[in-house]
Order: C-alpha cells, then sequence, then structure tokens
C-alpha cells in the first residue's frame, strides 16, 4: 500500500499539472510512451495486435484515473482498491 505521504504528493502533482495545458499534454505524452512500452512486453510474450495495445491503453486509462481519484479522495484511501474500483467501472461498461 502507498503511504500517506504518496498521497499528499500526488496531490500536490495533481494540483501542478492540472491547470497547466503544457503539463497535461506533456503528462499524455508519458502515458502514450509508457503504454507503446507494455504492448511491446506483451507482444514480446506472444500477445497480438490488437490486444495488445488495447490491453496496454486501456491499462494506462484506469491507472491514470485511479490515480486522479486516489489524489482526490480523503487521506489514507487505499490506492490499489480504488485501482480495482476503476477497472471494475471499466468491465461494466465494456
Amino acid at each position: 500500500m502507498l503511504t500517506e505521504f504518496g498521497q499528499a504528493f500526488a496531490r500536490q502533482r495533481h494540483a501542478v499539472i492540472a491547470p497547466n495545458p503544457e503539463l497535461r499534454e506533456r503528462e499524455l505524452a508519458k502515458a502514450a510512451d509508457y503504454a507503446a512500452a507494455v504492448a511491446a512486453a506483451l507482444r514480446q510474450r506472444g500477445v497480438s495486435e490488437p490486444q495488445a495495445t488495447l490491453a496496454a491503453d486501456a491499462g494506462m486509462t484506469v491507472l491514470r484515473v485511479a490515480l486522479q481519484r486516489w489524489a482526490s479522495a480523503k487521506k489514507g484511501a487505499d490506492l490499489a482498491a480504488i485501482i480495482s474500483d476503476s477497472l471494475a467501472e471499466l468491465r461494466a461498461v465494456l
């Protein structure tokens, strides 16, 4: 479980990035790079396209949404539970 310090840092980070279009763009570019790396790793493990890209992009989206929720949640919120809830919400939509 990540600490309250990590959650406080996430809050501060979000407060700096959210109002700044350049930082939001940079954040999206970094997320795209991470997703591409995950997709490449999945392909190396035998996952075919487009499944590798879909899984990587969806995973990064779930993580991004969960981190935003965690940053705005009550102090001491469980990031793993928030990630799990976010994934469940994606599954429900699909």
